[in-house]
């Protein structure tokens, strides 16, 4: 993926190394493995699992957020002292780009988010976290928080990564910008608020993210001709939203599946709904709540 010759974005906000703390394994934490699996628990299902793994201290990958591995024609080699940010600011840009047309062509301003790099701890709008939440998006502040590491880590622990992988994350999370703009977020809330139970609120909250998945695919396919995507780049994103589908993690964690506590979707969906958004290259297509919101 060549994501150098993407667009750069003004709304990148460095925080790392500004009081979070540097975050390791005390010791009454859990350490790991099972630390690490937590953390990405708590990551993909949006909870913070700080109390479970040691009064917020979450274990680090070895590859430090200021450095970033690329990985070009099979090759892994060395980034510069801030190729983190440079990756995540062309992302950005990009996504800047791409939903800034859609809006236009629908006779609409685009207002982008501010995406906030952090280290161990960060405070928003909504709360402060640690890196066990891992990326998130904060409607109140329309920003998106971000700790670098989760990309090793993900690699590590679950078989993803990859510059489109890590990208898809981001795109992901610039989706739920964009249904926070659209008032979907809104009407999500509603719908779950007024849920006869928790498992139809689940559903909801399913389809948020499964539509996220597919305006991230909406991204990819339109940002296509400038990042020179190969089958493998894709594979890559395939892999990562398998990974991290409610299913997976729910076996890879207690052995059992329930799908009615599902947050995210089960792998097949968030696969199925990303690639809708890439082949298509539509966000007319991402009606993931079937017309129920």
């Amino acid at each position: 993926m060549d994501w150098q010759n993407l667009p750069s974005s003004s709304n990148v906000e460095d925080r790392r190394g500004s009081g979070g703390g540097g975050l390791g394994i005390g010791g009454g934490a859990i350490g790991g493995g099972a630390a690490l699996i937590i953390a990405l628990l708590g990551w993909f299902f949006g909870i913070d699992t700080s109390s479970i793994t040691g009064g917020g201290q979450t274990p680090q990958p070895q590859v430090q957020s200021s450095q970033r591995p690329q990985t070009q024609g099979g090759q892994t080699q060395g980034g510069t002292a801030d190729q983190s940010r440079q990756f995540v600011s062309k992302i950005l840009g990009s996504t800047e780009q791409v939903w800034g047309d859609v809006f236009q062509k629908n006779g609409r301003t685009y207002q982008p988010p501010r995406l906030v790099l952090f280290s161990g701890a960060v405070n928003s709008a909504c709360g402060s976290a640690t890196s066990a939440v891992g990326p998130f998006y904060c409607p109140s502040d329309r920003k998106v928080y971000l700790d670098t590491d989760f990309f090793a880590l993900m690699q590590r622990r679950l078989g993803g990564g990859g510059d489109f992988a890590d990208s898809y994350v981001i795109a992901h999370e610039i989706g739920h910008h964009v249904q926070n703009l659209l008032g979907i977020s809104d009407k999500v809330d509603r719908a779950q608020r007024s849920a006869r139970s928790e498992a139809v609120a689940n559903r909801y909250s399913v389809g948020l993210e499964l539509q996220a998945d597919c305006f991230a695919g909406v991204w990819g396919n339109r940002t296509q001709s400038q990042t020179n995507l190969s089958q493998q780049d894709v594979q890559s994103a395939i892999n990562t939203a398998t990974a991290i589908g409610d299913d997976a993690l729910q076996k890879q964690s207690r052995g059992t599946v329930v799908p009615d506590s599902f947050t995210h979707g089960s792998s097949a969906q968030r696969v199925s709904w990303f690639m809708t958004g890439f082949r298509s290259g539509d966000p007319g297509k991402c009606d993931t709540f079937n017309g129920a919101v």
